[in-house]
């Protein structure tokens, strides 16, 4: 039984849990459910191919271009309103791209659908960390994690198997109706974690909101080098993976002329492995502490990518790309939820303004990067791809190594059992 900080029953957490994992899965659904109809998307919009890149990046940028405020409202006005905000906004940006005319207004929304992921990043992510203790937050961000991930791993196979009964438009208006069920799941099931007095006696007492003093704040964690070279890593782990989800479909569909639903299949291996770094995280916290276990994640890290740039340069095949993405995803999976962590705490701030923060540098490196990979030639070939996605991920590198010498290696904290 997981350990809450206050007072809310088992079924409220089992509620709570649930509706916050929907809501992520749902974020990241209206993303890669989506990408296998994008070349059907600028076809019917008549537009050029390289809005499937564009509207994936432009997705990411809204889940950054809003955190910065996000983050301090839900930290003085309670995170449960903020995240009924998200939702409702989320669900109507999706229902509404049923009715766009215009790849301009298929971007725009786009825009505000990535919104989504702004809410899930800077309210629902603190609200679970102060909900529960940290063995267990970060256990259930892993957990909850791979839930989210089957997103990546079914979206694209679900989303081509249902565009052969179904149109592009009916499947945001789907995403649409999952966004209202969740929103009611939430405010069922929420609690409120700001200003309420805890069962160990603390009080997360509500921030003024103020910009000058948020500025303030804001800059003093741009000051944090501990704070920065965590959020940089954090971003730069997972720009190969983000790279792929943007390009894949210009590299596996129009590239290898595979099908749509070829193109879904290979995601599996990839995410797979994802899921069972995550698991693999969930046993080592019994016994590892974070910067142990960080440490550890490396070595499958560097060797995917490593691989990757080797079958580039010796056998470009898809089978050998997709083998190294594999290993370097399980590193990724091993390491995510214990870096956040790190992150989130590397500053005594609120934790709403702080994983804003994080949010907007992370999501602002795996945008800025994965454009940067297309535009130097990533989505012409495999070979290209695999050598400029591989470079981006191991440019995290120097900040890890200074993270984890500057981080003591506590003792591995013990599990709940409750």
């Amino acid at each position: 039984m997981h350990r809450t900080l206050i007072n809310i029953g088992p079924r409220q957490t089992l509620g709570f849990c649930l509706a916050i994992t929907f809501f992520e899965l749902l974020t990241y659904m209206a993303s890669d459910m989506i990408m296998p109809a994008m070349l059907a998307v600028t076809e019917e919009l008549k537009a050029d191919v390289r809005h499937v890149p564009n509207a994936f990046n432009l997705y990411l940028i809204g889940g950054v271009c809003l955190q910065w405020l996000i983050g301090p409202l839900s930290d003085r006005f309670g995170r449960r309103p903020l995240l009924l905000i998200g939702c409702a906004l989320f669900g109507v940006s999706c229902a509404t791209a049923f009715m766009t005319q215009s790849i301009e207004a298929f971007n725009a929304l786009r825009l505000l659908q990535g919104m989504g992921l702004g809410f899930v990043v800077a309210v629902s992510y603190p609200a679970l960390q102060e909900v529960f203790c940290e063995t267990d937050a970060v256990r259930l961000m892993a957990l909850l994690g791979n839930v989210a991930l089957l997103s990546p791993l079914l979206g694209p196979l679900i989303g081509s198997l249902l565009l052969e009964w179904l149109s592009w438009r009916q499947l945001f208006l789907g995403l649409g109706v999952s966004a209202a069920v969740t929103w009611l799941g939430l405010f069922a099931c929420m609690p409120e974690t700001i200003g309420v007095i805890r069962r160990d006696g603390k009080r997360q007492a509500a921030q003024a909101f103020s910009p000058k003093e948020i500025l303030r704040r804001y800059l003093t964690l741009i000051g944090n080098r501990k704070f920065v070279g965590a959020s940089l890593a954090l971003g730069l782990m997972s720009l190969p993976l983000i790279a792929w989800i943007g390009l894949a479909p210009l590299l596996l569909i129009q590239s290898l002329g595979l099908s749509v639903r070829e193109y879904g299949l290979w995601q599996i291996p990839i995410f797979s492995a994802v899921i069972a770094g995550n698991l693999l995280l969930d046993r080592l916290l019994l016994t590892h502490s974070l910067t142990r276990i960080i440490g550890l994640a490396v070595w499958p890290f560097c060797l995917g990518l490593l691989s990757m740039i080797a079958a580039a340069l010796i056998d470009a095949s898809l089978v050998w790309l997709i083998a190294g993405l594999g290993v370097y995803a399980l590193g990724l999976g091993m390491s995510n939820a214990a870096l956040y962590r790190l992150a989130l705490f590397s500053s005594d701030d609120s934790k709403g303004l702080v994983s804003a923060m994080i949010g907007m540098l992370s999501i602002a490196v795996m945008g800025a990067g994965g454009s940067l990979i297309a535009t130097i030639g990533g989505s012409q070939s495999i070979e290209s791809f695999a050598v400029c996605a591989a470079l981006g991920g191991l440019f995290c590198l120097p900040f890890l190594y200074r993270l984890l010498r500057n981080t003591p290696a506590l003792q591995a904290p013990s599990a709940s059992r409750s």
